[in-house]
């Protein structure tokens, strides 16, 4: 008797709910809602009363309702679901109590009573502004509209709903990222120092790589003392204008070379000077200049193109950063060999006669001055000297200066206190520190 009384008691109570379960989803009352694809926990189990409470005894009640909701949202759902609002950021419709703004009472065709799915564009744009997530470069989530991925839905501790802290809920997904940023030499301070989104939009932006701005101006948002260069500058290196801007030689966030360089900073520029046909007119291949030479100017000896080249901008031809005579013949003149005179002795030129400021002497007569002071054909350096590497000591071009469509031979011969040389402009010529040669030298016209 006990056995047979347990269930009908059960029967007794939960009948009723199971009635009008039943009864409330037949085809011509609420037949939409037997229909939906997931439901609402109660709506499956037929428990229409947990939200529902007949107030009239007839129904369906004609010009009214005759069941009303046993409690008012937010609060009728926190009667199942843990309350919300609690955090220090509150999504507007959970601060609002407005849980029907997003969810589905009954059911919906997605998890979470929502009617969208893994796509939430739709949901959330019904809200917020389209325009800031629709720009041409899209950021992975918000591409496949996954909002959900950075931002909770309801609250959170951190600024706009973040799951996290921003730099971390970036590295949850940029794992390669984080793991090379930790190995780095050096990495850049906003990178160190400040959040992703310091340079970047973490929606979307008409830039590459969502930046806020386009390189460089993002750039010398920081480095001001290169913007004013590339401001005021006469010529500026073409990779500053051209294709990833400043990225073509730096890397932006973490890099082994100083200067966030992509590499060291020889290397970074042959790749681009180590062609044959770099610019119109082609510009020299450097890596062929260099190849198989036994002496290297000092600067490239130390892997530096920019003791004599800025990499930025300059006001003086092929970038240099200073001075330095474009033509073969050029008279000294105090400040018109200040690239050279800025590394090598500042009074090479100066004066005609030295003791010390040259070892290029015949007893105390200074050659260099000799040959860069004559008022009308006073010599560049590169007439004698290449810039960047050669076979011949001190850097003395054994190939010979170019001068029109002829190379102007050397033929320069070194000894312990002196030495000579033979070039097409005079006959064999010497010099001796110790003991002055005398010379009849015949210059050419």
């Amino acid at each position: 008797m006990k056995s047979f009384f347990i269930p009908l008691l059960l029967w007794l109570v939960l009948a009723p709910s199971f009635a009008f379960a039943d009864s409330c989803v037949t085809a011509t009352c609420h037949p939409t809602i037997g229909g939906l694809k997931l439901q609402h926990q109660p709506v499956k189990d037929g428990d229409c009363l947990v939200c529902h409470v007949q107030k009239a005894k007839e129904h369906p009640l004609k010009g009214g309702k005759s069941f009303e909701l046993t409690a008012k949202v937010p609060e009728l759902c926190a009667q199942c679901h843990d309350a919300l609002g609690k955090k220090k950021v509150v999504h507007s419709p959970v601060k609002d109590g407005d849980c029907l703004s997003c969810h589905k009472p009954h059911g919906a065709a997605n998890r979470f009573l929502l009617d969208v799915g893994d796509d939430q564009t739709e949901l959330c744009l019904g809200c917020h502004d389209g325009a800031p997530f629709k720009q041409k470069y899209q950021h992975g989530p918000v591409a496949v509209g996954a909002c959900t991925s950075c931002h909770s839905p309801h609250e959170s501790a951190e600024k706009a709903l973040l799951k996290g802290v921003s730099r971390e809920v970036c590295l949850k997904c940029h794992t390669d990222f984080a793991k090379a940023m930790q190995a780095a030499a050096r990495v850049h301070p906003p990178v160190k120092e400040k959040p992703c989104t310091s340079c970047h939009n973490p929606h979307s932006s008409s830039t590459h790589f969502v930046l806020k701005e386009a390189m460089p101006d993002l750039c010398l948002s920081c480095h001001k003392e290169i913007g004013k260069k590339l401001k005021n500058a006469k010529i500026l290196h073409k990779p500053v204008q051209d294709g990833k801007r400043c990225g073509n030689c730096h890397s932006t966030h973490f890099a082994k070379a100083k200067g966030l360089l992509t590499g060291d900073e020889k290397s970074v520029c042959l790749d681009c000077h180590g062609t044959d046909d770099l610019g119109n007119p082609p510009l020299k291949n450097i890596k062929k200049e260099l190849e198989g030479k036994t002496n290297l100017h000092g600067p490239i000896q130390k892997g530096m193109c920019s003791g004599c080249h800025d990499p930025h901008g300059s006001d003086y031809p092929r970038l240099f950063t200073g001075p330095y005579p474009e033509s073969f013949y050029t008279p000294y003149k105090e400040g018109s060999y200040d690239l050279c005179l800025r590394c090598h002795e500042k009074n090479l030129l100066r004066y005609p006669d030295t003791t010390i400021y040259t070892k290029f002497r015949n007893g105390n007569k200074n050659l260099h001055y000799l040959h860069v002071n004559d008022a009308r054909k006073g010599r560049t350096c590169r007439a004698c000297h290449v810039p960047h590497a050669g076979n011949g000591q001190k850097l003395i071009s054994k190939e010979g200066a170019s001068f029109g469509d002829w190379n102007i031979p050397t033929r320069f011969e070194i000894t312990p206190s002196g030495g000579s040389c033979t070039p097409g402009c005079h006959r064999t010529v010497k010099y001796d520190r110790d003991k002055p040669v005398s010379n009849e030298i015949m210059k050419a016209p």
